[in-house]
C-alpha cells in the first residue's frame, strides 16, 4: 500500500503508470471474489485506496498546472520537502507523524522552559520567612 507521501513523489508519467497497474490489480481482485479465490479480502480494500489516493494526486497536480503553480508548489509537496530535509539534517531515513509531533511537543517545551521567569532562591527563603513570622 502506498501512504500520499510516496505517491507525490512520483513524477506524473510514473503516477499514471502505477495507476494503471493498481487499476489492473484491482480487475483481478474483483475477478478472484466472483470466483470464490479471494483469500484476502481487506487487499480489496487497500487496492481501491491506492486508487483514490493516485486520482487525488493527479487532480490536484491538474488544478495546480491550471493556476499556473509548480509543481514543488503544492501544498502536500512543500510539507513532504520539509519533512525530507528535517530527516536528513537528523540523520533519519524517515520519520513519522508520531516522531514529528513528539519532537515539536519537546520544542514546545523547551522553548516555553525558556521564556519562564527565574526564580531566585532569596525571594523564596523571604517569602517564606514572611510566612513565617506572621506578615
Amino acid at each position: 500500500m502506498a501512504t500520499a507521501a510516496q505517491i507525490s513523489e512520483y513524477d506524473t508519467d510514473e503516477l499514471e503508470r502505477q495507476l494503471g497497474e493498481t487499476r489492473r490489480e484491482l480487475f483481478n481482485l474483483r475477478f478472484q471474489l466472483a470466483t470464490g479465490q479471494l483469500d484476502n479480502f481487506s487487499r480489496m480494500s487497500n487496492v481501491r485506496k491506492d486508487v483514490a489516493r493516485m486520482l487525488t494526486e493527479l487532480r490536484n497536480r491538474e488544478i495546480a498546472e491550471a493556476e499556473g503553480l509548480a509543481f514543488e508548489q503544492l501544498p502536500a509537496h512543500k510539507a513532504a520537502a520539509r519533512r525530507r530535509t528535517e530527516d536528513e539534517a537528523k540523520g533519519r531515513d524517515k520519520s513519522t507523524a508520531s516522531e514529528r509531533r513528539a519532537a515539536a511537543r519537546a520544542e514546545d517545551e523547551e522553548r516555553v522552559a525558556a521564556e519562564a521567569p527565574a526564580v531566585e532562591p532569596a525571594d523564596v527563603d523571604d517569602a517564606a520567612e514572611d510566612a513565617e513570622e506572621g506578615h
